[in-house]
């Protein structure tokens, strides 16, 4: 007959050596993995930050485009609604007005016109009353009509504000989600700042700070005579600036991002220009690479996401990205689409 014996289970030291056995492996594995990866060097740690950057100033001319369309639907949307606000008391004038001159018309024209005139006494009296009721006819035919006009203005302005209103909560959320982009370039941007050494991070540093402090005391831009009166005062606005840090979204006077730093030089000298770089592209003559004057825009790259000031000397001044601060830097550094003379 044959036995049924459970089968004999392992000792509790057995299995804990296994245990450690395989989490030794694992630690072994993931050890052998990382070795595996070479670590970025200083050089491509700054290309990729660099890259990110560059993709997160274009995310806040994107941004700032938004802000803009939602700031003059605000604007539009208030006035709508001002304007049905009055147009609803006129209309309520009006029809008050009616219905007294309906209430008119009841208390002297209640009775036929035939049987009121024969028994008047006063034949020539009646027929003047007769004309008043006639006249009082016309005039709230005339009423009736400018309510109806009245009413559909009303409509068609509340149709307008409904539709803006939409396009604001549009607006909205568009931005929301360009922002969230924004924080997320910035975001991977310094994760991977993080990555370097101590000393990597102190050497990067060391070079901006370099670059910021060279830029303040560059002296050779040439002559900057070509200038126009208003160019040249807006140049000197922004030269103003120099150092001033890079931030997002910001137009001023503390701090900036490229488009907010020519804005807001250019207003300093009485012109408003648009809120982004794409728009700035638009708001004056292009003129080529050899027709640049100290005081024009110049606008970079193919989406037209960067501007700055054509400064002399094949030299530009801009607000160039987060971690540097307003400066001077080589036209050649960035891809030159075209210079924007402001008239």
């Amino acid at each position: 007959m044959a036995s049924h014996r459970r089968p004999k289970q392992p000792s509790r030291t057995r299995r804990v050596t296994v245990l450690t056995a395989t989490a030794a492996a694992a630690v072994a594995l993931t050890t052998q993995a990382a070795q595996a990866e070479p670590k970025a060097s200083e050089k491509e740690v700054k290309e990729k930050v660099d890259k990110l950057y560059e993709d997160a100033e274009g995310a806040t001319e994107k941004y700032n485009g938004a802000k803009e369309k939602q700031r003059k639907l605000e604007k539009e949307v208030a006035n709508l609604q001002d304007s049905v606000a009055r147009g609803q008391d006129d209309l309520n004038d009006m029809r008050n007005g009616l219905g007294s001159m309906a209430t008119a018309q009841y208390r002297t024209g209640g009775v036929d016109p035939s049987v009121q005139l024969f028994l008047s006494s006063d034949p020539d009296s009646y027929l003047d009353k007769a004309s008043t009721l006639d006249q009082m006819s016309s005039k709230q035919a005339e009423a009736l009509k400018k309510i109806q006009t009245k009413q559909r203005n009303l409509a068609q302005q509340r149709q307008e504000a409904a539709d803006k209103l939409k396009d604001l909560d549009d607006t909205r959320k568009e931005l929301g989600e360009k922002k969230r982009d924004i924080q997320k370039k910035l975001s991977k941007a310094r994760s991977l700042l993080n990555t370097l050494t101590a000393d990597d991070r102190a050497r990067l540093a060391a070079q901006q700070a370099r670059a910021d402090r060279a830029s303040a005391s560059r002296v050779d831009l040439g002559s900057d005579a070509s200038a126009s009166q208003r160019a040249a005062a807006a140049l000197s606005a922004a030269k103003s600036k120099i150092g001033s840090p890079y931030v997002w979204g910001a137009t001023g006077p503390s701090s900036f991002d490229c488009s907010g730093l020519t804005s807001w030089a250019y207003q300093q000298a009485g012109v408003s220009l648009p809120r982004t770089s794409q728009a700035q592209a638009g708001a004056g003559t292009q003129v080529g690479r050899s027709q640049l004057a100290p005081g024009d825009l110049v606008i970079f790259y193919g989406d037209q996401h960067h501007v700055g000031f054509y400064a002399g000397n094949g030299q530009i001044l801009h607000a160039p990205k987060p971690g540097a601060g307003v400066r001077y830097e080589s036209i050649n550094n960035m891809p030159f689409q075209f210079g924007v003379r402001i008239g």
